[in-house]
């Protein structure tokens, strides 16, 4: 990573000298499996007499020709950067040189199907990468047309932002394609796309009256299993809201969706050609969870291409905009244009979980943060930017009005459509379509950090009568904002065999204690749900009879909704060592059996193994992870056959085995000697099950290479090497650690496959071996690899199942000798520590 960084200054001071006209970008894809030759031709004013640079990553430049002034490559190009001098008033810029193939899901990504040897590629721009491809002024306020001329080969299908043109076809086997200019657009949504894709195509008619092509594509091995026919439904349906919503047509020529291997993200907002993981291809059966994730990813990237790509951001610290305004114009519209109706129910339980979770490490930071460089804003791609940002948004459409807010967002794209725009220039249009001041909000709401704590506070007379009840407000010592905020308070009492709701009241909260006094006189309920109906973000509390209640009936709660936030605010307490993990764990095993949303299922389990795995007392672990399992197990079994609980239990059963009893369930499961009616073992649960039983210590290495000759796809290739590092032997351990770390050989998914098995909990005590070697690893890892690899390895190589006293004082060791080490680095390593930390605080708590 030296010498790719780009700081903020720079970019101001570069846009200050030149204002970007047009690029046009030849590519040549037939040279080989390493390398592409690129020439681009940039037309561009300029302060005449000043100098600047362009940014480019090269295996090799061969030409430099500034307004026909030969520039000698060896001496104007320097790590990632070409020194232009002497501009002119305008300016036409030669660049000629060969780029590299990736295999890190970063620039123009190479992918080999291990079915059939086709070779596929996609480019992946955003934040930085589009220089891997082509010569070019990479920021986002400078935009520009781009057109793009490929050769490829003749039976490869070319896809950019703009439609693809009819090949001109060679004698050699291949063809160029010569496609049209785009708008002005920024360069990190620019796109291509090549490869024997299978493709099928449909069309649409825009609010406009223009006739819109769809496209989705897929891998030929992959064709099978793409419900395109699903995926122009949804799209049609988002097409017609955000038109509708946004009083403004679709702004691009087409409307690609295409589903690409190795992708690192769920999907990426190119303009009129969005790119998904293949994890949205469905060749087994998926939770609901998982699908109604890919509609609200649909959404989400066509909400980009109003709110993005039409109007774009100046600078990376309004990143949160851009990616807030999707999830949240994403989540609105599933919920009202789509089946998925309780998608806020959603929502909740995984966009704000996640939010909570980092808005609570020390790498926390303001909704528009300080993105000081490039490196920043890598790291800033977390639960503040997506999910807290959409949570905030979501929260001032209801203070401004929901018309009010898209009749300022309309307003916000007729203004400033083909530009770039800060903040400032949203909040403008809101405040003259709803009358509202909201610099006060901002400050409060976008420029601080942190998460507020609202507690009930209760008293009540010899009859259970409420003589006070108040709200009390808390925010953490580092970050002592207090907020004001919106909520409902809802009683909720056990009547027969329901959890109901008798009592509602909507309210303002502000300060650090705010009286309720229409509460008095009220009989105290069995539970009290503060933020009823999810109108603020903020933590909530429990109160003790509360919290029991939950944990003896939280399963009878009718609405979704109200169930979402006690689970929430159950494990809120739990994380925070407020309560005990042991209650937690109570509180799942007794309820998640009734639970009818699936993500709510889905994001329950992951935190019920988290807390058996870490935060339990050391001296309580064995038993709950048994205890754990055991109950899993018998949900399994008496889960609706062929139901998404039942799917989801099976797989948490075996993802928490901890006894040979149990590993041999899951042996059993998988060979066909015990059955769940309506569970077909089909090729995902199969490799799932294996990656358990490798846990286990009872299947070989060798036998995990059987299963990969049976499914040699790139799936099975993942979960392969999640399987081998599961595999609980020094020796399987150090074949991980050494592909990983002594190589850099192995594509983005394996390395984040490999990672997931090497840490898996069934290997603990294996992994106090690595606490050293990880810690001298990370300097080397930092410099020598791609972000996101050095991202995943990190992370994913922390041996956090541990969570111990050794580990911790290991992170803090390194971070107080490693004070000068790059800002993304240590945040990265700081996060880990948090987890431990907490992890810890949490233990302590429950061996009380």
């Amino acid at each position: 990573m030296p010498g790719e960084n780009l700081t903020r200054s720079e970019a101001q001071e570069r846009r200050a000298i030149i204002d970007t006209h047009s690029y046009e970008i030849a590519l040549d894809l037939t040279k080989g499996a390493e390398v592409f030759a690129s020439r681009t031709v940039v037309r561009f004013s300029a302060t005449p007499g000043a100098d600047t640079f362009i940014d480019l990553i090269a295996r090799e430049i061969r030409e430099v020709t500034l307004n026909g002034r030969s520039i000698d490559p060896a001496t104007a190009f320097a790590e990632s950067r070409i020194e232009l001098t002497g501009l002119e008033a305008e300016n036409e810029l030669v660049i000629d040189a060969d780029c590299l193939y990736t295999n890190t899901g970063e620039g123009l990504h190479r992918f080999v199907d291990p079915v059939d040897d086709e070779v596929y590629l996609y480019s992946q721009f955003e934040v930085p990468d589009s220089r891997r491809v082509y010569a070019v002024f990479e920021q986002p306020d400078l935009k520009a047309t781009f057109q793009f001329t490929v050769t490829a080969p003749r039976a490869w299908k070319v896809v950019s932002n703009c439609p693809t043109p009819e090949p001109e076809a060679h004698g050699d086997g291949s063809a160029t394609w010569t496609f049209e200019a785009t708008p002005r657009i920024s360069s990190y949504i620019t796109a291509l796309i090549a490869g024997p894709y299978e493709a099928t195509f449909s069309e649409l008619t825009s609010s406009s009256g223009r006739v819109i092509p769809l496209g989705v594509y897929g891998r030929k091995s992959l064709w099978q299993h793409l419900d395109a026919d699903y995926i122009f439904e949804k799209t049609r349906q988002g097409f017609a809201y955000f038109e509708d919503k946004f009083d403004y047509a679709y702004p691009f020529a087409k409307y690609d969706q295409l589903f690409v291997p190795e992708f690192n993200a769920g999907a990426m907002e190119n303009a009129g050609a969005v790119t998904f993981t293949e994890s949205y291809v469905f060749r087994s059966k998926v939770t609901d969870a998982v699908k109604e994730r890919r509609v609200v990813t649909i959404l989400h990237e066509l909400a980009h291409m109003w709110f993005g790509d039409l109007v774009t951001m100046k600078w990376w610290n309004d990143l949160w905009l851009n990616e807030s305004f999707a999830e949240w114009a994403s989540t609105i519209a599933t919920a009202e244009a789509t089946e998925w109706t309780e998608a806020w129910t959603t929502f909740n339980a995984m966009e704000k979980t996640w939010a909570y979770r980092q808005d609570q490490l020390p790498s926390t930071h303001p909704v528009v943060a300080q993105i000081n460089d490039l490196e920043d804003v890598q790291v800033n791609f977390d639960g503040i930017t997506y999910a807290k940002g959409g949570s905030v948004l979501k929260q001032l459409a209801a203070w401004v009005g929901i018309e009010q807010f898209f009749a300022g967002v309309a307003a916000y794209f007729k203004k400033h459509e083909w530009s770039n725009t800060e903040l400032s220039d949203l909040l403008a249009e809101l405040e003259s379509t709803s009358g509202r001041e909201l610099s006060t909000w901002s400050k409060k709401w976008l420029e601080t950090a942190g998460v507020n704590t609202l507690s009930p506070e209760i008293v009540t007379d010899v009859d259970g009568a409420i003589t006070r009840f108040a709200i009390v407000q808390t925010a953490p010592a580092d970050y002592p904002t207090i907020r004001p905020h919106r909520l409902g308070v809802g009683f909720y009492d056990v009547e027969g065999d329901a959890l109901v709701r008798v009592h509602h009241i909507e309210l303002d909260v502000d300060g650090d204690l705010t009286e309720v006094p229409e509460l008095k006189g009220r009989r105290r309920p069995d539970l009290v749900l503060l933020n009823d109906d999810d109108l603020a973000y903020a933590k909530i509390r429990l109160d003790d009879r509360s919290l029991q209640t939950a944990i003896d009936h939280l399963g009878k709660i009718s609405d979704p909704l109200a169930r979402s936030l006690v689970w929430g605010a159950a494990w809120d307490q739990t994380r925070d060592a407020e309560a005990s993990a042991s209650d937690y764990v109570d509180l799942v095993l007794r309820n998640i059996g009734s639970e009818t949303e699936s993500t709510t299922v889905r994001t329950t389990l992951a935190q019920l193994l988290l807390a058996a795995n870490a935060y339990v007392a050391p001296e309580k672990r064995s038993a709950t992870r048994e205890k754990v399992a055991d109950a899993l197990w018998e949900l399994a079994q008496g889960a609706a056959a062929g139901s998404d609980s039942q799917l989801q239990f099976v797989t948490a059963f075996a993802s928490a085995t901890a006894t040979a009893a149990q590993v041999e369930k899951v042996r059993q499961v998988r060979d066909g000697e015990v059955s769940f009616d309506g569970l077909e073992i089909d090729t995902d649960l199969s490799w799932q099950l294996l990656v358990a039983l490798a846990a286990g210590g009872v299947v070989t290495a060798a036998e995990v290479d059987a299963a990969l000759e049976a499914d040699n796809t790139a799936k099975g290739g993942e979960f392969a090497a999640q399987a081998k590092a599961a595999l609980p032997t020094a020796e399987a351990k150090a074949a991980a650690w050494s592909s990983l770390i002594d190589s850099d050989d192995l594509p983005n998914t394996i390395v984040r496959s490999a990672a997931l098995g090497f840490v898996h909990p069934a290997g603990r005590e294996l992994l106090a071996d690595y606490i050293e070697p990880y810690f001298a690893s990370l300097l080397p890892v930092w410099e020598s690899r791609t972000y996101k690899i050095a991202e995943y390895l990190i992370f994913g190589l922390y041996p956090a199942p541990l969570a111990d006293v050794r580990l911790r004082d290991a992170t803090r060791a390194w971070l107080e000798a490693n004070a000068e080490a790059a800002p993304a680095l240590r945040r990265l390593v700081a996060e880990n520590l948090a987890g431990v930390e907490r992890a810890l605080a949490v233990q302590e708590r429950d061996a009380q």
